[in-house]
């Protein structure tokens, strides 16, 4: 806790260009919980080369989803929005959490499976202890609570089993982090198979709408949703997944309820009703990517607010690395 607030963290990979299921699933949500509590958001660019990445790329990444963070709602002043890699403890920690964590514990984590297979020909020990790395990004700040879907939830669970192994053995060391349940950001699904969530490795560019994508293409990958034979705007989760989806995404980007939603369109085909949809992200989207443009020509502006989080971030994580150092038996530096 600093303060009179709990700390909360969570970060994004520097992969892959965001979607709308990030935008409307989480950055808003963290727009909403950066009043009630002291937050860090991440671009955890060190989790991202557990796969192999271009180096200009995931620069170029790493500063884009700093300035959509910033463009999503964030205020740079209140939240400390920084770049992992520039906080040096992130590594130091997980090491020394390394040696508290057992191989079997770690071998269980079903990411480390799936990413196994995505990537057979670059299984690295990065891979596998990827989730000490979390548990170190959230334990570095005394972390209270973290918002995590149900994917990373395993991840929590042996973040504060590590925690409470730590506290055992050296007292009170760290915070025992919560998941954080409130308010569920709107769980926004595949375009192309409304079975699975829109996610930014999509191999189907249709599949997904990025933050970035102009309204054009907006519009176009709207116009091919999937949608089902039956030709009524319903929500009916077991016979139309795919207007579901739709009707969810006008409610989050109009603020309408999905019984007003399927009030509007009754006695409307799927056509005009897709087009609505398109219309209202665009809208949605439109004063976000124009405060990125904003950003990317004040470069000043976002070098200071880099060099700034990063030094407050650097200022927060200290007091924790200090401790778990000294506690451990490292000698202490001479100052």
């Amino acid at each position: 806790m600093i303060g009179d607030k709990k700390v909360l963290f969570s970060g994004m990979q520097a992969t892959g260009n965001l979607t709308l299921g990030n935008y409307l699933g989480a950055l808003m949500n963290w727009v909403k919980l950066s009043d009630e509590y002291e937050c860090f958001y991440s671009v955890v660019d060190m989790h991202s080369i557990t796969v192999r990445q271009d180096p200009a790329e995931l620069r170029a990444r790493a500063r884009k989803l700093l300035m959509l963070y910033i463009a999503a709602g964030l205020d740079p002043e209140k939240n400390c929005i920084y770049f992992q890699s520039h906080v040096s403890g992130h590594a130091e920690l997980a090491w020394i959490l390394n040696c508290f964590t057992y191989m079997g514990e770690l071998s269980r984590m079903t990411q480390f499976k799936d990413k196994s297979a995505k990537h057979a020909d670059n299984i690295n020990a990065g891979l596998f202890t990827y989730p000490v790395l979390m548990a170190a990004d959230i334990l570095l700040y005394q972390a209270d609570v973290v918002p995590v879907g149900i994917d990373q939830m395993q991840h929590l669970e042996l973040t504060r089993d590590i925690a409470q192994r730590f506290n055992g053995i050296y007292g009170d060391v760290f915070t025992v982090p919560e998941p954080y349940i409130g308010k569920v950001g709107a769980k926004i699904m595949s375009l192309q198979d409304p079975s699975k969530k829109m996610s930014k490795s999509d191999e189907n560019p249709n599949a997904s709408i990025y933050l970035m994508d102009d309204p054009d293409t907006i519009m176009r990958k709207f116009k091919r949703a999937v949608t089902d034979s039956l030709g009524a705007v319903r929500y009916n989760e077991e016979e139309q997944p795919g207007i579901c989806n739709l009707i969810d995404i006008y409610v989050a980007c109009t603020g309408k309820t999905r019984e007003e939603t399927v009030a509007e369109f009754d006695g409307k085909g799927y056509g005009d009703f897709k087009t609505a949809v398109g219309e209202s992200v665009v809208e949605r989207l439109r004063p976000l990517q124009e405060r990125v443009a904003d950003l990317a020509k004040n470069k000043d502006y976002v070098d200071r607010i880099i060099k700034e989080n990063a030094e407050k971030a650097q200022y927060a994580s200290s007091k924790t690395l200090r401790k778990v150092q000294k506690k451990v038996g490292f000698p202490e530096k001479i100052r």
